[in-house]
């Protein structure tokens, strides 16, 4: 498996993971960086998930990377900043991770594999991409169920 193989892995992963997620929320890629011989490509979560419903999502999350194998490496029960850290049978490391303002990101780390050029993801994002700005903006769209209880 080359770099490329290995991110077009991980953007799939990625899929099958926001595809377990009822009702939908939206997100735009982060980030795709490269070292000597792996890939990871990020997205974040551009719905508002209210504290009120952030074990909700965490649980969605856990459930379909445990229904498709993954090993549980770690999990962070922190109230404020919740993470979930797993890994594949074949070497991909796959992290949730709540930040500032409740923003949920992902993470999908690839084994080290053969090196190749990598190109941008061609998943299309379900929120705005937010090309050409510096850093992706908190969570600004509402659901009538994640956003429950959020100001």
């Amino acid at each position: 498996m080359n770099m490329q193989e290995a991110a077009t892995r991980a953007d799939k992963m990625l899929d099958e993971m926001f595809d377990q997620v009822h009702p939908e929320v939206r997100w735009t890629h982060g980030p795709t960086t490269t070292g000597s011989c792996d890939v990871t490509r990020r997205r974040a979560v551009m719905t508002i998930v209210s504290p009120e419903r952030r074990g909700n999502f965490l649980g969605v999350v856990d459930r379909a990377w445990r229904a498709s194998g993954y090993r549980m490496k770690s999990i962070n029960n922190d109230p404020d900043v919740p993470a979930i850290f797993a890994q594949t049978e074949d070497g991909f490391g796959v992290s949730l991770i709540v930040g500032g303002e409740g923003q949920v990101f992902f993470e999908v780390d690839t084994p080290c594999v053969e090196e190749s050029e990598v190109a941008e993801s061609t998943t299309q994002a379900t929120a705005p991409t937010y090309e050409g700005m510096e850093h992706i903006p908190r969570p600004n769209i509402r659901s009538p169920f994640w956003s429950a209880g959020a100001p």
